[in-house]
This record gives C-alpha cells, structure tokens and sequence, in this order.
C-alpha cells in the first residue's frame, strides 16, 4: 500500500492519488466530527471543508509521522471546526447586531422561522447598500468568509475589506434602526 506521504507527494500533479487519500480518510474524519458536534449534516459540511482545505495547502504536506498523513488531516479537521465554531458566534453576533433576532418574534409570541418573513427582504435590505460594501458584507457574514477570504475575492487589502464591512453593517443597523422607527 502506498504511503500517504507518497500520495500528497503525487497529488501535487495527480488528482487521482489525492482521491484515494480521500478514501482513505473521508469515513474516520467524518466520524470524528459527529462525534464533536452530533450532527450528520454539519460533520458532512466540516469533512467537505478539511478536504478541500487539505486540497489547497497539500504541497505543504511535511512528512512529520513516518509516511502517515492523519495528524496533518486532524490538524487540518480541528482548525476546520474552531472556524466554524468562530464563524457560527460571529453570524450571532451578526444578526444580533442588525437586529434580526428580533425581527424573528412575530406579534401574539409566535416565533418565525428564519427562512420566513424576514429573510423574504433580507437581498432588498442589502440592495441598499453601494455593491462594494454589498459583496464584502455578503461575502464575511453570508458566505461566514473570513478578512483574507473577502479581501482575496475582492482583490482588495484586508483592511480594506474590514473597513467595507463595517460600514456596510452600520448602514444596515441604521436603515433597521430607522424602519423599526418608522412602524412604531
């Protein structure tokens, strides 16, 4: 059997050989994961992510584990996680922050699912903003992409990135504040 070192090795111009480190790993790592968060669908999600990041980073590959390539894949797995962890707190933060927490209480207690009344003008509320600030906020709250992400897919600095971020969430905390003004 192929060492996992010699298949990073030959995933560099190979695809095939990351395939079968795939294969190799997708059933341990996605059981890992279930047993961190006891879902199915989010372990599927995170398994999904450590691979395609293993994708992009396996020509940094160092054989520290005599050919094995499981603490790298683990190592990877649980930055995965602690991303999610960190940008599942920051959606919170989010909405908690554009009000959209409360916009889920419908009048008489009951509760609306998020996939309902709300989320219905949620691309109208953000057509309000110019398109920079648009595709960075959909970019880092939406799509949960962190700075260097949003800056990469904008071709912009990471600063530059934050910057249109936080204006483009204070201008929609604003137009909330207002509209929330306006119906009372």
């Amino acid at each position: 059997m192929t060492s996992d070192a010699a298949l990073l090795a030959r995933a560099r111009s190979d695809p095939d050989a990351f395939r079968e480190l795939y294969e190799r790993y997708a059933r341990p790592l996605h059981d890992w994961f279930v047993r961190r968060t006891r879902s199915e669908q989010a372990a599927l999600d995170l398994t999904a992510e450590t691979f395609a990041q293993a994708w992009l980073v396996r020509a940094r590959f160092r054989d520290e584990a005599g050919g094995s390539a499981a603490p790298w894949l683990y190592g990877i797995a649980r930055n995965v996680l602690l991303m999610s962890i960190r940008r599942g707190a920051l959606e919170r933060r989010a909405t908690e922050r554009l009000g959209l927490r409360e916009r889920l209480d419908a009048p008489g207690g009951a509760t609306v699912r998020p996939d309902e009344s709300w989320a219905d003008g949620a691309d109208e509320l953000l057509d309000t903003l110019p398109p920079a600030q648009r595709e960075a906020v959909r970019l880092r709250v939406l799509d949960g992409l962190d700075y260097d992400a949003v800056a990469g897919s904008l071709g912009t600095s990471s600063g530059t990135a934050r910057v249109r971020v936080h204006r483009g969430l204070a201008a929609l905390r604003s137009t909330l504040s207002s509209t929330s003004k306006e119906s009372r």
